[in-house]
């Protein structure tokens, strides 16, 4: 059986570390995040990339207006590699050493697709600036951090698929991160923290791959439900902008709608159903 020690950096289990990237965590702009880079060891990341599945393979298609991405969350299918990577992210003690980087006690992460998968975009992928959906409706979980892991060997910077990360007004865009192969980034997920992949531009057989795990605390009073919500850049054309607008505000009303009279599945874009 896998130990914590045998899929994560050494770097990233260390006290004295993490109490150093908490601080950069805490102090970050425009809202909290951290970049790690080599999070898994070489060994690991390497497995990881070499045995990422086909598009095909990938059972939930995500195409519209705002997004071109596919992603999957059923590790019985894929080299065990992944499994024992979502175990590792999963365990009470790599939540004991977030704690440390977010200050948010009592993480847990699901078995569903909103604890861990995979995504990945071929060439023309591109997911729009938005907002993550704040709460796990079947567990009634609150989320709270966003754990990225990119899986992107020899990626160049004009392939893009950079991930954007704006201000809350969506004035600026502060930073880009290249999804380079073993790279990192835990960041917080709330109504203040806009972020987007650009489009990808690469060669035949080439794609964008990464591995997510997102985490969560038990529900706090005052908190309700809110499906994501894309949000148009400063530089989208009026009309993207409008139908942006448009198709966002049915999608809110409708989910809502469907999620008050007790509906708790709500991604109809899940082809694993």
């Amino acid at each position: 059986m896998s130990t914590l020690k045998d899929i994560i950096n050494p770097l990233y289990l260390d006290a004295d570390n993490l109490n150093k990237l908490h601080d950069s965590f805490i102090n970050a702009e425009p809202f909290r995040y951290i970049i790690l880079d080599d999070f898994f060891k070489e060994e690991i990341a390497d497995r990881l990339y070499s045995n990422f599945p086909t598009m095909d393979n990938m059972m939930v298609k995500r195409k519209s207006l705002n997004e071109n991405k596919v992603e999957d969350y059923h590790f019985d299918r894929w080299d065990p590699v992944f499994a024992k990577c979502r175990a590792a992210l999963s365990s009470k003690e790599w939540s004991e050493k977030m704690e440390v980087i977010t200050e948010i006690p009592n993480m847990t992460t699901t078995n569903d697709n909103m604890g861990s998968g995979l995504h990945q975009c071929a060439n023309a992928g591109y997911v729009d600036v938005h907002l993550d959906v704040n709460v796990n409706p079947k567990e009634k979980l609150w989320r709270r951090i966003n754990l990225l892991v990119y899986l992107n060997k020899n990626w160049k910077p004009q392939y893009g698929g950079d991930l954007e990360i704006w201000n809350k007004e969506m004035t600026k865009c502060h930073s880009k991160v290249s999804p380079i192969l073993n790279r990192a980034i835990i960041f917080l997920t709330d109504d203040n923290s806009p972020h987007g992949v650009t489009a990808v531009n690469v060669p035949e057989n080439e794609t964008r791959k990464s591995m997510y795990t997102y985490y969560f605390t038990p529900m706090e009073e005052g908190v309700k439900y809110r499906d994501s919500i894309f949000i148009p850049r400063p530089t989208d054309s009026l009309s993207k902008k409008m139908k942006t607008k448009s198709k966002e505000a049915i999608k809110i009303f409708v989910k809502k709608a469907l999620f008050s009279i007790g509906i708790k599945s709500l991604d109809f874009q899940d082809k694993n159903k």
